[in-house]
């Protein structure tokens, strides 16, 4: 196989060229799938972070400066960085959701069912939210997704995504508020 000089195949890249994508594939998912590899120790999850690494490059292909190193470098490093983010959310997803199945274990049927009413009022301001606001939050809390990952998921400045999750979370305060479902 012979190897594409990086800018060229960023070009490439930039231009839309599917067939570009294809031969960053060819000539870089090994490594990258490497890289996932030793990291997570899991193969399922190690081809994930492959597709989301190719995935991004794809859809923001200038976000790559061959001025500033390889592209296998910097498709490896993308790799490392979502790795980890994977392993820290199952640290904190295994650190506390024992505790959360133990609470909902313990919660009788009053209290299920005050949960219950709860969640439907968080549920429904969350719906009421300007589209803005509410993608942000869904994002943010139902999907998990930090900051930086709210503004590229939206397109937006990271900024831009913590106004925007500021202000949706004073809004729920506020109307859950006068709704009496929150103390303030």
């Amino acid at each position: 196989m012979v190897y594409e000089c990086d800018d060229r195949l960023r070009e490439r890249l930039i231009a839309g060229e599917a067939e570009a994508l294809a031969d960053a594939y060819d000539q870089h998912a090994p490594a990258v799938y490497g890289v996932a590899m030793r990291m997570l120790g899991e193969p399922t999850a190690a081809e994930d972070i492959v597709q989301e690494v190719f995935l991004g490059l794809w859809e923001h292909p200038s976000q790559y400066d061959p001025g500033r190193g390889r592209m296998r470098a910097w498709l490896c490093a993308a790799a490392r960085y979502r790795a980890i983010d994977q392993l820290r959310r199952a640290e904190v997803r295994n650190r506390y959701l024992p505790l959360l199945v133990d609470r909902v274990t313990a919660l009788d049927a009053e209290e299920s069912t005050i949960q219950d009413v709860l969640t439907k009022a968080v549920r429904g301001t969350v719906a009421e939210l300007p589209e803005s606001h509410r993608a942000a939050i869904l994002l943010a809390y139902y999907g998990g997704l930090t900051y930086p990952h709210v503004a590229a998921t939206l397109g937006i400045a990271e900024g831009t995504a913590k106004s925007r999750l500021r202000q949706a979370l004073r809004t729920l305060a506020t109307r859950l508020a006068e709704e009496g479902v929150l103390e303030r």
